[in-house]
């Protein structure tokens, strides 16, 4: 498990453009009063963002998730049989239109 904590630090050091865009929004409680974590390691796996009061987890996928559709699947699953809802947005989401991102993350908030 000490890896996965060592892993998910490196993961913050070298967020990609995406990541530290949302994390500027979604930093200090900024969005519905909610702590998030970033690159946080759950159920084996480091996600995003977690927000873990509401069960909610963040992802900003890469071209490289085109690769591994399988993969993230089978992680979601993961994750949603711990009680999590997942959200997956692509990088473009993000950087180009983060308030409809925010406004998904805000709703999925606020329906706990």
């Amino acid at each position: 498990m000490k890896e996965k904590w060592k892993r998910a630090r490196q993961l913050r050091r070298a967020s990609t453009d995406a990541e530290r865009h949302l994390w500027r929004h979604l930093r200090q409680r900024n969005l519905a009063a909610c702590k998030f974590r970033r690159q946080f390691p759950i159920a084996g796996y480091i996600v995003d963002f977690v927000c873990l009061p509401a069960k909610l987890v963040v992802e900003i996928d890469g071209g490289q998730h085109l690769d591994a559709l399988e993969y993230d699947e089978a992680r979601t699953r993961a994750l949603e049989a711990r009680g999590f809802r997942v959200l997956r947005f692509w990088n473009d989401e993000v950087l180009l239109h983060t308030d409809d991102v925010l406004e998904v993350i805000w709703r999925n908030l606020t329906i706990r």
